[in-house]
């Protein structure tokens, strides 16, 4: 996979049994509590190491290449980072980690967590991102991209393989988007078999926007979910596989992923951040509405809200 191109499931197949040992095969369940009364499957990958499927991605990564004495490095809204600092520590790899301030102080203690070398960078993602490859440029370390690059895609395809290995059965399943790595797994790995649905808040249609226009383009983000789902541009392998595929996105707002986010604790007590929510956020709000007979399945992608469920009231 040295070319950029998406991954093929042969190559997620191998990033799956590559990682295997190093990530969580993360909890499935079908409920009727969400939504209407009628069931849905649900994928809990907010149960991952360091809460989120990102930890995927950064192990194939690392695991797939020679990495070189100075290390690693990455821009990341948070969970990104805390992925390659965990990974990097389990290998042995020194790690720095640029991450902008709206991160938010859970997502940066976090990332301080993994003992990886933290840098805050004033700004947005890709103020972060520039400051990254500034430090690649200067020492020579690895930049693990957070979501444009196939080792990447490959491991968060493993997600998918791995769903499917316990028993996915729904017709179509709802994937929050920020850059697109997590959407382009899935996208790599069904091949079409399965319907995937991109959702995206409003105030950061990031993919939406590309689809709508015909090619990938800046746009201005913002919102709840902007530490998560805030890359200003679609990656081009995420696009790429969507335009193929046909793939479409529809847009929630900030109050629907709020919504969402409660539903969630509500009803089966679990605490995520407004990304996670956000799949499900278009199935209650209705911008995502199923044809009759349709059977639908929501991954939950993140558990690192800000404030955390410890903060000083």
């Amino acid at each position: 996979m040295s070319d950029f191109r998406p991954p093929s499931p042969e190559d997620i197949r191998a990033a799956a049994n590559r990682i295997l040992g190093h990530v969580q095969r993360t909890p499935v369940l079908t409920t009727s509590r969400l939504w209407q009364g009628k069931p849905i499957e649900i994928k809990l990958e907010n149960l991952q190491s360091t809460g989120s499927f990102k930890l995927r991605g950064a192990f194939n990564s690392l695991l797939s290449v020679d990495v070189p004495a100075a290390g690693v490095v990455a821009a990341s809204g948070g969970n990104h980072g805390a992925a390659v600092g965990f990974a990097a520590r389990a290998l042995g790899h020194p790690a720095r980690i640029f991450v902008p301030e709206y991160a938010g102080p859970t997502k940066i203690e976090l990332v301080r967590s993994t003992g990886a070398d933290l840098v805050v960078v004033p700004g947005t993602y890709a103020d972060a991102l520039a400051a990254a490859q500034t430090h690649e440029a200067n020492t020579g370390a690895m930049q693990i991209h957070a979501y444009d690059a196939p080792m990447t895609l490959a491991g968060q395809g493993a997600l998918m393989l791995e769903w499917e290995e316990q028993g996915l059965e729904a017709d179509t399943v709802l994937i929050a988007v920020g850059g697109g790595g997590l959407i382009g797994g899935a996208m790599a790995w069904t091949q079409g078999r399965r319907k995937i649905v991109a959702v995206e808040p409003e105030l950061a249609p990031t993919l939406h926007a590309a689809l709508s226009q015909g090619h990938q383009t800046v746009v201005s983000v913002g919102g709840i979910a902007a530490n998560a789902l805030g890359a200003s541009r679609i990656g081009r392998l995420c696009y790429d596989l969507a335009v193929s595929q046909g793939v479409t996105s529809v847009l929630v707002s900030d109050a629907d992923i709020a919504a969402a986010q409660r539903l969630l604790w509500q009803e089966l007590r679990q605490f995520v951040e407004p990304a996670g929510a956000t799949a499900l956020a278009a199935l209650i709000s209705g911008a995502y509405v199923l044809e009759p007979g349709e059977t639908v399945a929501v991954l939950v992608c993140g558990a690192n809200p800000d404030p955390g469920p410890f903060a000083e009231r």
